[in-house]
Order: structure tokens, then sequence, then C-alpha cells
């Protein structure tokens, strides 16, 4: 039987390269895994005096009632003044909450940091890890996954035309569904 896992895309550009690779990863992975991007966009900023049944935005309910659902996560995230997207960001904020109700808690998880830059992403990628642990996700370790001069490794339509991060996007899927197996 397959798991599900929600992608998260930390980027809200409309040709965003986080989305890119989050599109090829969903391709590249093996059979035991179901992918979908969760969108995040319409989430309003997290204000925890809204959090009430009086006033809760009805984005953050369906948003929570759709992360449940899930058994794994798997978090793309490009890199603002090292650290990860405010987005994605406020994504994990709502999820967290209320307190003592997080969604996140207990699904494994990974984290992917896309930069057009040659780092990679490394500072996000960090911080995305550091927040998740606290959120009791357990993060994959290894294989870690910087991906950087992305711009470079799609074509116009959008492609991923570099075979070697074809192979290495496989081999991280791979091993992320092995995580998730062993996690869930």
């Amino acid at each position: 039987m397959s798991k599900k896992i929600a992608v998260l895309v930390g980027s809200l550009r409309k040709d965003s390269l986080n989305r890119k690779v989050a599109k090829a990863l969903i391709k590249l992975a093996p059979k035991s895994l179901e992918l979908e991007i969760v969108e995040i966009a319409q989430l309003q900023l997290f204000n925890d005096d809204l959090d009430n049944d009086n006033n809760r935005p009805v984005e953050w309910t369906k948003f929570r009632d759709k992360i449940r659902g899930f058994d794994g996560l798997l978090f793309l995230t490009p890199e603002y003044n090292r650290s990860m997207s405010g987005v994605l960001k406020n994504a994990i904020d709502v999820g967290s909450r209320p307190y003592g109700q997080s969604v996140w808690s207990g699904k494994p998880g990974a984290v992917v940091s896309v930069s057009m830059g040659h780092l990679g992403g490394f500072g996000a990628y960090h911080h995305l890890r550091q927040t998740l642990s606290f959120l009791d996700v357990p993060a994959m370790a290894q294989p870690e996954a910087y991906v950087s001069d992305a711009a470079s490794l799609f074509d116009d339509a959008g492609n991923l035309v570099s075979e070697s991060k074809k192979e290495s996007f496989t081999a991280f899927m791979g091993a992320f569904a092995k995580w998730v197996e062993k996690n869930c």
C-alpha cells in the first residue's frame, strides 16, 4: 500500500524553481509513494488571537485537516536571508497550532532546498530542519538535498534536463521512501 506524502513548496513565484524541482521529484518517486503538492499561498498569516471557534480562518481548518490525511511530508524551500521562506514558515506555524494539536507531529519528513546560487540554500535547509526537530517531525538526515544552480536544470517547458540530477533525485526519493516506510 502506498504512503501519502504532502509536498509543501515554499515559493509562490509563477515560475518557481522549487515547484519545478517538486514536480521532478514527484515524477521520479517510487510507486510506494503517492505525492501531492499542498498549496499554502491561501493561508492567512498566523495570529493566535484568531485561532478559536469564533474567528478561525476556514483556510486554516481546511489545511490542517488535509495535512492530517498524509503519512509523510516533503518540504521544498528557497533561501531567503539564510532561512526558509516566510510563506513556508507561516504554513508550518498554522499546522502547529492549536498548542498540543500539531498536524506535523510524528510524520516522517525530508527537506530539499533549491537555489539559483551555488550554495543550494544551505542555510534555509538547516534552519528548516531545526524547526522540524521541534515539531517532532523525524527528518531524513541522508542523503541531503541542496539543489544549486537550479535554473540551469530545466528547459523552457519546465522539464528536468540534467541527467545527473535525475539520478540524484531518483536516489533521494528512493531513500525517502525507505525513510517513510521505516518511520510510519
